[in-house]
């Protein structure tokens, strides 16, 4: 390997995405640096036929991510989770974690090169299935971990403690669990709070509660919050993770998750203003105008 190398990721099934992948490997080479590029394919079920692996070294010195939001917790939860600075460049609309539009891409990836860009820290949670007293599954991810209820099954009885102590059962369709990283996902439809990124936080935010003064609350990113599915649950209930990757939960099955010790760097550009993206992603409108005159 060269001195310096990098890890180019991009959306599957999307052809402008593999093109400016291309262009920009090439980019790289020219300058020197080793280039490892991937598609991100979708990865469905982790019922044993999800495949986490990469072809990109654990030790590149960057990661460059083209897509969107989703592409980017893919790649985090693949590469990532190794520590590996990441840069996401989204083919769209401006994203939450995509933050650099692609007319940037080469101005912001040279002063990379350089060393001018800061990092910015973010928790990942980590979650184990307990059957049996067995572990059957252990999964990382950067947005939330979602107890949710298949399309046909009655509500859910979610027994819940926070550090052993006993926090409330939910009656509701499901449950998140998330990072401030991932407030402006699933839980921000759901009801929860909008969180800074980097705030040392985890939500929990119930899914149509059944009863209805069951709200969102916050604790420290320090807790252990174990979750047993009770008995009384009828139907599939199914265990997401940053609502990409799934996993069937039997009765009785319990879900410990807490902070993982591992977190994602993502890189944050000289001009990054995560109250912009805010402003322009949920179309709030009016004060900036009013602020200026």
């Amino acid at each position: 390997m060269s001195s310096s190398s990098v890890g180019i990721i991009y959306k599957h099934h999307h052809e402008p995405a593999r093109t400016e992948a291309e262009k920009l490997g090439e980019w790289f080479r020219k300058k020197g640096i080793a280039v490892f590029s991937e598609e991100m394919y979708a990865e469905g079920s982790a019922n044993g036929s999800y495949n986490e692996s990469s072809i990109i070294p654990k030790d590149v010195d960057w990661v460059i991510v083209l897509g969107g939001d989703g592409t980017l917790l893919g790649a985090a939860r693949r590469i990532g989770r190794y520590g590996v600075p990441i840069l996401g460049v989204n083919l769209g609309g401006l994203g939450f974690l995509t933050c650099i539009p692609l007319n940037r891409i080469y101005p912001v990836v040279e002063t990379m090169i350089n060393g001018g860009l800061d990092v910015e820290n973010r928790v990942m949670l980590e979650t184990r299935v307990i059957r049996d007293k067995e572990e059957v599954i252990r999964f990382q991810v950067l947005n939330d971990v979602v107890i949710n209820k298949s399309t046909l099954a009655r509500i859910i009885d979610l027994d819940v403690t926070i550090d052993d102590e006993v926090l409330t059962t939910f009656r509701a369709d499901g449950l998140i669990i998330s990072t401030p990283t991932g407030s402006t996902a699933y839980n921000l439809s759901a009801g929860g709070p909008i969180l800074y990124p980097t705030i040392e936080s985890l939500i929990l935010t119930p899914i149509c509660p059944f009863t209805l003064t069951n709200r969102p609350i916050i604790v420290p990113d320090s807790a252990v919050i174990k979750i047993r599915m009770g008995k009384e649950s009828e139907g599939t209930v199914i265990l997401t993770f940053d609502g990409q990757v799934g996993f069937d939960l039997h009765h009785d099955d319990m879900v410990h998750i807490n902070k993982s010790r591992e977190k994602i760097n993502l890189f944050r550009p000289p001009d990054h203003s995560y109250f912009n993206i805010l402003r322009t992603k949920l179309m709030w409108g009016g004060a900036t105008q009013r602020i200026k005159d």
